[in-house]
């Protein structure tokens, strides 16, 4: 087996390694990638990105988010969660076999201290019976990647703000996320480990997958990418994981209902968006303007749903002819509350 610890803290930048290596590298062994980031979500290929964050909060606190190739739901992450991914050829697992894949990672948290560490469900693992680690995979062109989660030290309220969606009466067929009872597993592991940092969680964690007393006993199994092959990374990062049409615009088709009561009459936006375009907008209420709302409608057909993107649509718009005694910003901000501000 061979190894890469990634340097970079970047989500998007690590994801893109992860793929650069699974598609352009045979190391004819299994690799195994350890990587941890900054506060970032990461939503399953098959989800609808604003059905599954609190765009608002995750504005507010800087959190990146971003798109990754295999399915599952969405996760947080930041600095107290460690990432592993084993990559290997496709005919020697089976895809969907998780337990195989992770089996590894729980031998070795039982040698930590943790020994109510499990395997459970479809893809995950659980401590005391609490999940602590997700996990997905992808397969192509006759290889396989398995990755997944460490929460050692994560913290639990950005989770329960970052992935709690507001109530906008989002309807999509985008596979939704289960939500689980979590919890770190710093507190389950041997006292020797309580004041562990992520890095030395790293590099037991691969002393204790190699089976040996020292890193410097599997320097040979390190893989470094060279200064060419992180050029090819950085497209792969450009083209996916910071590419808005990834990551917001490749969610399935949705509909979103907005509505708010104002001094000067009440909105009832139904908004139709697909591939992250608004695709239709339908308004009811009882507000009144000198000019058909319709109109509006037709000018926001194709543009980005998101606040900076309807913004510029409606600059030269003057919508109190269309919703009178209502400030234009009002009106954005609730036709794009809790959506990306990008």
């Amino acid at each position: 087996m061979r190894y890469v610890s990634m340097k970079a803290h970047d989500i998007g930048r690590n994801l893109a390694t992860e793929q650069y290596l699974m598609n352009n590298k045979d190391f004819g062994e299994p690799l195994l990638l350890f990587y941890y980031e900054k506060p970032c979500i990461i939503v399953g290929r098959n989800q609808n990105t604003l059905e599954e964050i609190n765009q608002k909060y995750v504005d507010e606190h800087h959190i990146t988010v971003t798109r990754r190739l295999s399915g599952g739901g969405a996760v947080y992450q930041d600095l107290g969660n460690l990432c592993f991914s084993f990559v290997l050829d496709s005919d020697s697992e089976e895809f969907g076999d998780f337990k195989s894949f992770v089996q590894p990672i729980v031998d070795a948290l039982h040698q930590m201290g943790a020994k109510s560490v499990e395997v459970s469900g479809r893809n995950d693992i659980l401590v005391d019976g609490k999940k602590f680690s997700g996990n997905a995979m992808y397969t192509k062109n006759g290889k396989t990647f398995s990755h997944g989660t460490l929460m050692l030290d994560v913290d639990q309220d950005v989770i329960a703000n970052a992935l709690n969606v507001p109530e906008d009466k989002i309807k999509s067929k985008g596979i939704k996320s289960v939500r689980s009872r979590v919890a770190n597993l710093k507190p389950y592991l041997a006292p020797e480990y309580q004041n562990i940092t992520v890095p030395e969680f790293r590099d037991i964690l691969l002393k204790e997958l190699f089976h040996v007393d020292s890193l410097d006993e599997i320097k040979d199994k390190e893989y470094v990418v060279t200064p060419d092959e992180q050029t090819e990374i950085d497209k792969i990062y450009e083209d996916y994981y910071n590419n808005w049409d990834w990551v917001y615009g490749n969610s399935p088709e949705f509909t979103v209902k907005k509505r708010q009561h104002f001094d000067a009459g009440t909105i009832d936006a139904r908004f139709l968006v697909d591939q992250g375009k608004i695709k239709s907008v339908t308004f009811y209420g009882d507000f009144f303007g000198p000019k058909d709302a319709t109109e509006i409608a037709d000018l926001l057909q194709g543009v980005r749903y998101d606040k900076k993107s309807v913004t510029e649509a409606l600059a030269e718009v003057d919508t109190n002819q269309y919703f009178m005694g209502i400030p234009k910003e009002q009106l954005v901000a609730l036709w794009t509350e809790h959506v990306s501000a990008r």
